[in-house]
């Protein structure tokens, strides 16, 4: 064997093993990229499912026949009101308030964004109705605010998530 052949022989392997290992990397890199979007996925689901439940948690409470619900005009939007909870709702606004803020952090999507702020004002046009409503005269309109909201938000989070439309027959409106 010549030195020609055996420097042939040497680059060639040494270019095996540059493809290789570039080979690795970059599938190295992609399976992280997969990890990483796979676990904001898990981070976007689980916030958006505590979310959820912070909302009708503060909905069931605003519809109890014992809570004590005050509301002032809203100081921005006209025809809105701003409810105000005693001691013992506090903790449903503060949750509420804290799922919403954590929506606004982890959110990619615009349209999951604005659906989320409209079903917070949704349900809190529901504590501010209960201030001057029993429980049971909340009038109807206000409720099919809440619902439309909530539809356009799970529709969003769904369409952010990858998930595919919703099937028929699921809206629970």
């Amino acid at each position: 064997m010549d030195v020609a052949s055996a420097s042939i022989t040497a680059g060639v392997a040494l270019v095996g093993v540059l493809l290789g290992g570039w080979l690795s990397i970059r599938n190295q890199e992609r399976l992280w990229q997969r990890d990483h979007a796979r676990q904001w996925r898990d981070i976007r689901l689980s916030t958006y499912r505590d979310f959820v439940a912070a909302y009708r948690q503060y909905v069931a409470f605003a519809l109890e026949p014992t809570a004590n619900i005050s509301a002032i005009p809203h100081p921005e939007r006209q025809g809105d009101s701003t409810p105000f909870f005693d001691h013992a709702g506090r903790p449903y606004k503060e949750r509420l308030d804290g799922a919403a803020t954590a929506v606004r952090l982890v959110s990619e999507s615009f349209d999951t964004l604005h659906a989320a702020r409209e079903v917070v004002r949704a349900a809190r046009q529901i504590a501010a109705a209960r201030a001057t409503h029993s429980e049971t005269a909340i009038p109807q309109d206000v409720f099919q605010r809440l619902w439309t909201a909530q539809h356009s938000f799970l529709l969003a989070v769904r369409k952010e998530l990858g998930l595919v439309f919703m099937p028929v027959g699921t809206d629970d409106a």
